[in-house]
């Protein structure tokens, strides 16, 4: 297959390809691409991108539906032949020119992902560069798909199996990680040698076309990655499930979307794949540094302003520690400043929409009248122009009790809840107490006290006296209601696979 920069093709208007640049509000930066060309919606319709900080318009894509979508698994089927029958070492050369590109364009895109997402400019930074590790990662594992010879109880029998890629298949990804979630789902998908359809999330469309830019300047052929934008993901959706091309689906988002999606799915047998939400616990136990685990919990809490699917929810402390650490816990927040992501000192920047805000605000309302103390924050930000986005001060509630929302549903927003616990023996039966099971934290100096609750805990990811328990190189995933698979590590290049075996006869 001859790679390059592909041709525009279809019958639809086609739009300006434009490159991104601060003070680039109102301009049209289209984000529709199907089968290697930037294109309008068959509706014709759009709709806008706004910066959550501001509430400005920084752009207009097209509001695909159903036909889109249909083009661009059509697109993707009609390229997976071709794609999937190159090399290894083909796929793995392309990968690595998009994971230069992304490098070197990282300063560019970390301004576009604050315009777009909100979040503090040295965090975007950060993710340019984790989204990139999942590129480079995924290039190296391309060339290591191999097969095994296997045992047969017969002497003239032997067995073969190899791994071969999935077929088509349909992503959903959302915006809170805008750009480092596709490249978690594609890399691996264009290293097995899949072909693919993505529908990002409705506010952070921009960056994903930035994406899309990069992979195809490195040389993806058309047809194999697809871009379909809508306001209305529900159309998108149906789809995505019920069309006999697309072998699977990957989605990272809400419990609710990944349950409906994911039983849809599964009339078709599809492959399913889902990152879904959490509460994670954060146990500091009395053996621990309680400012230590303060100032851990803060960095992490307070991450992306709390919307981060691995944000501590409910911070158990024992009663011993708990005057230490809620006083550190609290001086740390008044430290932040929250603000316009592009701001010098911003730590803090705003929630996606108004629906986020008035989320964390009934969370906070409903602890306070049920009796929680609020030391910091608790209210709305609306000085010095703060007004125009969605923004929530930095949170900390005192003496949160099982009876309040905020220790039973995911906050997705800057709230830290403090519990505080007398008994070491059931603090993690009381952590354990949810239906998610994606991330936890544990803050002890004691091994044995570690490994028991490493071992005993329900969740899929466990930080043991460290906040930033992830990489490429390791699996991600939930267990319970936060998900089925795992993306990054060897087992992320699995889930686009699959297995043939040959049964061979020497007679």
């Amino acid at each position: 297959m001859a790679v390059g920069r592909p041709e525009k093709c279809h019958n639809r208007r086609s739009w300006d390809q434009q490159v991104f640049k601060p003070g680039d509000r109102g301009r049209n930066l289209a984000a529709m691409f199907i089968d290697g060309a930037w294109i309008a919606a068959r509706s014709g319709r759009d709709f806008a991108v706004v910066n959550p900080a501001t509430g400005d318009e920084i752009g207009r894509v097209p509001d695909g539906g159903a036909d889109d979508a249909s083009d661009a698994i059509a697109a993707a089927d009609g390229a997976f032949g071709a794609w999937s029958s190159t090399t290894a070492y083909q796929r793995a050369d392309i990968l690595l020119e998009a994971w230069r590109l992304m490098t070197e364009q990282a300063d560019e895109l970390a301004e576009l992902m604050t315009t777009e997402q909100g979040k503090p400019l040295r965090a975007s930074r950060f993710e340019v560069g984790y989204g990139a590790d999942f590129i480079r990662w995924f290039a190296e594992e391309a060339r290591r798909l191999t097969g095994e010879w296997l045992p047969s109880a017969r002497a003239d029998q032997r067995f073969l199996t190899i791994r071969q890629p999935v077929g088509v298949v349909a992503m959903v990804t959302p915006w809170n990680y805008p750009m480092s979630m596709l490249t978690r789902k594609m890399a691996p998908a264009l290293a097995a040698g899949c072909t693919l359809v993505l529908k990002p999330a409705e506010a952070t469309p921009l960056c994903a076309k930035a994406i899309f830019d990069l992979f195809t300047e490195a040389g993806v052929p058309p047809g194999v990655i697809n871009l379909v934008t809508a306001a209305d993901p529900a159309p998108i959706g149906e789809v995505f499930t019920s069309d006999r091309r697309v072998r699977k689906l990957t989605f990272t988002g809400s419990t609710a979307v990944g349950r409906l999606l994911a039983a849809k799915a599964g009339a078709s047998l599809q492959r399913v794949s889902v990152e879904l939400g959490g509460h994670a616990p954060f146990i500091v136990y009395p053996d621990a540094d309680p400012l230590n685990a303060a100032k851990g919990a803060a960095a992490l809490k307070f991450l992306n302003a709390g919307q981060a699917c691995i944000s501590p929810n409910r911070l158990y402390v024992h009663r011993n520690a708990a005057d230490a650490f809620v006083e550190t816990l609290t001086k740390r927040v008044a430290g932040l400043t929250t603000g316009n992501g592009m701001d010098d000192g911003v730590g803090v920047g705003p929630l996606v929409d108004a629906a986020a805000v008035e989320k964390v605000a009934g969370q906070v309302d409903d602890a306070r009248t049920k009796g929680a103390g609020v030391p910091i924050g608790g209210e709305r930000l609306t000085a010095d122009g703060l007004d125009r986005g969605f923004f929530y001060a930095p949170t900390v509630l005192t003496d949160v009790t099982p009876e309040m929302t905020v220790y039973r549903e995911e906050t997705f927003g800057p709230v830290a809840p403090v519990v505080v616990y007398d008994d070491v023996d059931e603090v993690v039966e009381l952590a354990n107490d949810t239906h998610y099971g994606l991330a936890a934290y544990v803050y002890t100096e004691s091994l044995k006290t570690a490994m028991t609750a490493f071992e005993a805990l329900d969740f899929a990811i466990i930080g043991i006296n460290d906040v930033n328990p992830t990489s490429a190189s390791v699996p991600f995933g939930g267990m319970k209601d936060s998900g089925l698979g795992r993306e990054g590590g060897h087992e992320g290049l699995d889930e686009y696979l699959e297995i043939k075996t040959a049964g061979i006869s020497l007679r």
